[in-house]
């Protein structure tokens, strides 16, 4: 936990896309100081007639490498929020190539009681976590 979810255009390649997950997920464990092995990713690739990813009017030029992120988690603090997001462009900018226009950061707030990582128990709640 957190679980993130990446929306790419279709064309990247399998190197690229284990580069720009693990380059998320250190961004990840920088910000937010997770355990290492607290890792949830799911990436979806989007034929670009199915994926618009416009600037909101804040003139920021986007390419066919744009990354939209969702962030699903328990509540974060907003420096903890705007540390990700910094990390996150300069992560993906040096490891990846990816320019800071073409990042995209939502987040989705969930509860403790909202998350069991199996055997059918609420790890937060019953203090395994």
């Amino acid at each position: 936990m957190p679980l993130m979810k990446f929306h790419v255009y279709k064309g990247r390649q399998p190197q690229e896309i284990d580069r720009l997950l693990d380059s998320a997920h250190k961004a990840m464990v920088r910000s937010f100081h997770v355990p290492e092995r607290d890792r949830y990713q799911i990436l979806n690739e989007h034929d670009p007639a199915h994926f618009r990813a416009l600037d909101t009017g804040l003139d920021i030029p986007r390419t066919d490498r744009f990354v939209l992120v969702e962030v699903v988690s328990r509540p974060r603090s907003r420096e903890e929020k705007k540390a990700l997001y910094a990390n996150l462009c300069e992560d993906l900018g040096a490891d990846c190539g990816i320019a800071a226009s073409d990042i995209m950061v939502s987040f989705v707030q969930n509860s403790d009681a909202d998350w069991s990582f199996g055997l059918g128990r609420a790890q937060f709640l019953t203090g395994e976590l």
